[in-house]
């Protein structure tokens, strides 16, 4: 029987590579000149690099009883391969060296690292538990030799010295549901100071990559922090995560496992089934990869093997993969509701028999001239509205109510809330329900969208009205 985290893993191991190589998956390739771009922890003395030295995850917990809570902390660590050509005595750096037949290239690789933790509850209620999450430096050197054994260089992999630590504090929160909010902070401590004309790959050498931790508990149920109950709206909305996004993971009932990841997913994602193996795109391009790699020529080939193991990988597996695979990430059809909920097709009306709104025969419904009242106020086309995503309480000092993030989940959300819009026009959907479409205010682009007819869309109940009140500020 798989454990919650081995159920977590092949999720967490997307987030873990992401970005890791982009397609061609060639050293060479613009795209990946500049690279480790999600969950950077740098060290806290760097300048030469925007990136932060710690990350913070808030996640609630009910039910919670006395079982220790299973930590796993996860990230990369560069380790840097220098390839350097055999010359006289010594040996001097170049960026590539033909030996034994390989192309061998200086380029960095990454690896694994991984801290697990058993924490007991009661012990983390009482003081913050501080575990070293840091390495040692270390050095390889691997000759390479002609075919008649003669050294013609040499690749150095050589890890930095790394200095990190995790914090990880629980507090009972007051009220009758008995919640507990659990903290695990991730700090890089490193002392190392850029030197002048340091750059950010030189920091990296010294820094967590694609951090993320997994988080699970087998006494006690962990609450959605994008869609909580409305009894634990308040205490949900008051967790405080920096540079990281916790959700649930795994199949759609367990709430066992949290994954906290530097980047933004929904609860329960999963990888999808028909996926051949990772890309480094979070497999939504599949199809389109594999195929595309069927195109690099023999030298480009050759290129993306001596980039690492793993573009070595996807090139023989894109190579080997037979017609019935290729099919399956063209496309999947998937119930939008539970298997318990769905009919049988035989109980199907059939599809010409549904009602249906025919745009030629209502003359009662006009997109450019019906209005809405909203607040007591008709909003029609042309009329200011701000943007509230989700409803207005996302307003300050609104009564309290579910978070509107949670009940959209939607992550754009936090980009849209408080923007001033312009209503483009009110439309009525077969249902009877209204809705918005609307440009921002303030894009450039607005009259462009205007003309395509590429809006966003929003209910009544999420915009306020603004009339001709031009002093308003456009964020809250």
């Amino acid at each position: 029987m798989n454990t919650p985290m081995e159920i977590a893993r092949k999720v967490a191991d997307t987030v873990l590579y992401e970005g890791h190589l982009l397609h061609p998956y060639r050293a060479s390739a613009a795209g990946n000149q500049a690279r480790w771009q999600f969950g950077v922890l740098a060290p806290p003395a760097c300048t030469a690099t925007a990136d932060p030295s710690a990350c913070q995850t808030e996640c609630l917990l009910e039910d919670a009883g006395y079982a220790p809570l299973h930590i796993r902390l996860r990230f990369l660590r560069i380790l840097s391969r220098s390839v350097e050509r055999a010359e006289g005595e010594g040996y001097r750096p170049v960026p590539a060296l033909e030996a034994g037949g390989r192309t061998h290239l200086t380029y960095d690789e990454a690896v694994e690292t991984q801290h697990d933790a058993l924490l007991p509850l009661p012990a983390l209620l009482e003081t913050e538990q501080v575990l070293d999450v840091g390495a040692p430096a270390s050095r390889t050197v691997e000759p390479l030799v002609d075919p008649d054994g003669e050294p013609v260089g040499r690749v150095v992999r050589e890890h930095r010295p790394l200095d990190a630590v995790m914090r990880v504090r629980a507090v009972r929160l007051a009220g009758p549901y008995g919640l507990v909010k659990l903290r695990v902070r991730v700090e890089n401590t490193g002392g190392w100071h850029p030197g002048p004309g340091a750059s950010r790959d030189d920091a990296l050498r010294h820094s967590l990559i694609a951090t993320h931790t997994l988080i699970a508990t087998v006494d006690g149920a962990f609450l959605s922090l994008l869609d909580p109950p409305e009894w634990a709206w308040a205490e949900a909305r008051s967790c405080r995560n920096l540079h990281t996004w916790p959700v649930l993971i795994g199949e759609e009932y367990r709430r066992d496992v949290m994954l906290s990841a530097p980047i933004i997913l929904y609860d329960h994602p999963m990888v999808a089934p028909e996926s051949p193996g990772d890309l480094f795109d979070a497999t939504e391009i599949d199809e389109l990869l594999s195929l595309r790699m069927l195109t690099l020529t023999e030298e480009e080939e050759q290129e993306a093997g001596a980039t690492g193991p793993r573009a070595a990988e996807i090139v023989d597996r894109a190579a080997g993969l037979p017609p019935e695979l290729f099919e399956r990430p063209h496309g999947a059809l998937r119930g939008t509701r539970p298997d318990s909920q769905a009919r049988h097709p035989a109980d199907s009306e059939p599809l010409q028999d549904l009602p249906w709104w025919d745009p030629g025969a209502d003359t009662s419904v006009s997109p450019e001239s019906d209005g809405v009242v909203v607040a007591g106020v008709t909003v029609a086309r042309g009329s200011r509205v701000r943007l509230l995503p989700g409803g207005r309480a996302t307003l300050p000092g609104a009564p309290s109510g579910p978070s509107s993030y949670g009940r959209r989940a939607d992550a754009h959300d936090m980009f849209l809330a408080g923007r001033i819009a312009t209503v483009e026009a009110v439309l009525l959907d077969v249902d009877g329900v209204h809705h918005l479409a609307v440009t921002l205010a303030d894009d450039p682009g607005a009259d462009l969208q205007r003309e395509q007819g590429r809006f966003l869309y929003f209910s009544p109940d999420e915009v306020e009205p603004l009339g001709d009140d031009t002093d308003r500020p456009d964020v809250w």
